[in-house]
């Protein structure tokens, strides 16, 4: 994440800097987890800098949605399918395909 925030120099004076601060998103991190980088907000003579947080986010995806700490896809197939057998295709969210078996249960 690229950040501006204003610094004061070796003359006291305030100046903008641009940092890069690196975010290391991890599996299962949920909407409202706070990443705090401490005394990383904008400097003032005198006082202390303020913590940056951020805070995860979010976003919709076209095939997976969140149920607690799982993903669920829903998908159709038919009646015939489903007692017969079928194998299904899936994309992960770490580009793998999986083979998924559908198997007659009822016998």
């Amino acid at each position: 994440m690229k950040i501006s925030r204003s610094v004061l120099d070796e003359h006291s004076k305030l100046t903008t800097v641009e940092e890069i601060l690196a975010i290391h998103i991890k599996p299962g991190w949920k909407k409202g987890t706070r990443i705090t980088f401490p005394e990383k907000g904008n400097q003032e003579p005198g006082v202390t800098p303020r913590d940056l947080i951020f805070i995860v986010d979010e976003k919709p995806h076209a095939v997976f949605k969140r149920d607690g700490n799982d993903l669920v896809i829903h998908k159709r197939i038919s009646l015939l399918d489903a007692l017969t057998g079928k194998t299904i295709k899936l994309a992960t969210l770490d580009g793998r395909d999986l083979r998924i078996p559908i198997k007659d249960y009822a016998s």
